[in-house]
């Protein structure tokens, strides 16, 4: 049976309410590479409008600063010398060129230049400048210089090059790098310039995601550190580990170190595999939920082996055994809320797997089955973006807990293990709902293989099941969240605690 409130959300037939979720309030941006170029661009026209300088100026000005334009402006306008001089902007010239008629070197007979490089005679045509105007080198040396500096020197050097002279210093400006590079050397430097406006700007960073290019723009002063990215993973803006609210980073810390530092012991005590409690066969988790159902028929949970149902609210709950040493004690504590990290980790990691197939190919396969917009089943793609969201969640109260210091009020652990429990059995519902029992009311047992048409009254029904279960998850989770991060602090004031406990001790 559902509570009054589960009841209440499954006669509810409309979309999911995107703003339930308070915390779902978006502080950044994910930029994509024409993102980045479009803010790149518009920072420079900025510098180049307030102080009247080309785009070669600005950009260096910008790369010396940090990308920081205030500070550029403000820089500039306090000691412009120094800063002309910190950038190699040595003459009122501010771009590569090739001489003009005002350059000493145009009056030279014939027109003819040598090379400062490999000191052949070039005519005017073949010859380039640095911001100096100075000092003449042929074009082919030119581009083998910025070829160089781009491939051997890394961004460091490519990004703040100097005249090939080596006792000059003036710039050599973009504009001279993209005149004379090949087309492979310019991307290669645009690549530099990306990478450096976003690592050095203090409110962007890169998604740790491997093969992820996107980058966030950060609402600098915000409270809540979770990203997001497009490619759906989630990470924490302070620390770049893993998205862990309500952890906070410190334990965070503390438990990937405790983690490294227990593999030896762990990896031989937690296996892939676990042994069915009635029949002694072994079995292989490779769904989400911990609802196991063995080949003997015996239904039972993942995590404490004993029979389905039966652990209603208790399979989260540690209990110490007084008569085992303190040592292995500690050793036990360890491993049973590990374990159970450990397990929410993989469920994340399937769920995630799964939203990605039906993000990619099961909308369109559900769409063509039952001739519907494929907007007609977002609401699987919520339910699967919730799962995730509240596996990751899950998996961290387990370090939370573990972290929770000894000194803490009993009726508090109490507290907080109540919370827990119901939300963890509310999540087995909705991923048990989502990973099984979608296949059997949409049409196939298959993943991604719809060979049986079904009833619309039954897809209606599956949905509304769906929703409701997608937000009265979210709720619950929206409440564990909450009083973790007040510190359990409204453990005296929970009518609901008060009455569990009382009906528990019946």
């Amino acid at each position: 049976m559902y509570s009054d409130e589960e009841e209440e959300v499954f006669s509810d037939e409309g979309i999911i309410d995107e703003s339930m979720h308070s915390h779902n309030q978006k502080n950044y941006k994910i930029l994509k590479d024409t993102d980045i170029l479009q803010l790149l661009k518009e920072d420079i026209e900025k510098i180049s409008t307030i102080l009247s300088i080309p785009r070669d100026v600005s950009l260096a000005l910008l790369h010396l600063f940090n990308w920081n334009v205030n500070r550029a402006n403000e820089e500039w306008f306090t000691n412009e010398h120094e800063v002309r001089k910190s950038i190699g902007m040595l003459s009122n010239n501010n771009c590569f060129s090739v001489p003009t008629n005002e350059n000493p070197l145009r009056k030279k007979s014939n027109h003819v230049i040598n090379c400062g490089i490999c000191f052949e005679e070039y005519s005017i045509d073949k010859v380039a400048f640095a911001t100096c105007n100075k000092h003449p080198f042929c074009k082919v040396c030119c581009e083998c210089y910025i070829s160089t500096s781009i491939n051997e020197g890394g961004p460091n050097k490519c990004l703040g090059l100097r005249c090939p002279k080596p006792s000059c210093g003036a710039m050599v400006g973009e504009s001279m790098i993209i005149a004379l590079a090949s087309e492979k050397d310019r991307l290669k430097y645009y690549h530099y310039l990306f990478q450096s406006y976003v690592n050095e700007n203090k409110n962007f960073k890169w998604c740790p995601a491997p093969g992820c290019e996107c980058a966030v723009e950060f609402e600098i002063g915000s409270e809540k550190y979770d990203v997001i990215c497009d490619c759906f993973n989630g990470f924490c803006w302070n620390c770049m580990e893993e998205n862990h609210r309500p952890v906070d980073c410190d334990t965070i810390a503390k438990w990937i170190t405790r983690n490294y530092e227990e593999a030896a012991n762990t990896n031989w005590i937690l296996a892939f595999t676990k042994k069915c409690p009635k029949c002694d066969k072994s079995i292989e988790k490779h769904t989400g939920c911990n609802h196991m159902t063995c080949r003997c028929g015996y239904d039972f949970c993942w995590i404490c082996l004993k029979k389905w149902g039966t652990c209603y609210n208790r399979c989260n709950r540690y209990e110490e055994k007084k008569e085992i040493k303190e040592e292995k004690i500690c050793i036990l504590k360890y491993m049973h809320f590990y374990e159970r990290w450990l397990s929410n980790e993989k469920s994340k990691q399937k769920a995630l797997k799964d939203l990605k197939n039906m993000r990619d190919e099961g909308l369109k396969e559900f769409s063509e089955l039952h001739s519907l917009p494929e907007t007609e089943f977002e609401f699987i793609i919520e339910a699967w973006k919730q799962i995730v969201e509240c596996r990751r969640v899950l998996k961290w109260t387990y370090a939370y807990r573990f972290y929770l210091p000894k000194d803490q009020e009993e009726e508090k652990d109490c507290f907080f293990q109540y919370l827990q429990g119901e939300a963890e059995v509310c999540l087995e519902r909705l991923h048990h709902c989502a990973e099984k029992e979608l296949m059997d009311h949409l049409g196939s047992t298959n993943e991604l293989d719809y060979t049986q048409q079904v009833s619309y009254n039954n897809f209606a029904s599956f949905r509304s099941k769906l929703i409701g279960l997608t937000k009265v998850t979210g709720n619950y989770f929206d409440k564990l969240v909450i009083a973790l991060e007040n510190g359990l602090k409204d453990v005296n004031n929970s009518i609901e605690f008060t009455r569990k406990k009382g009906s528990t001790s019946e």
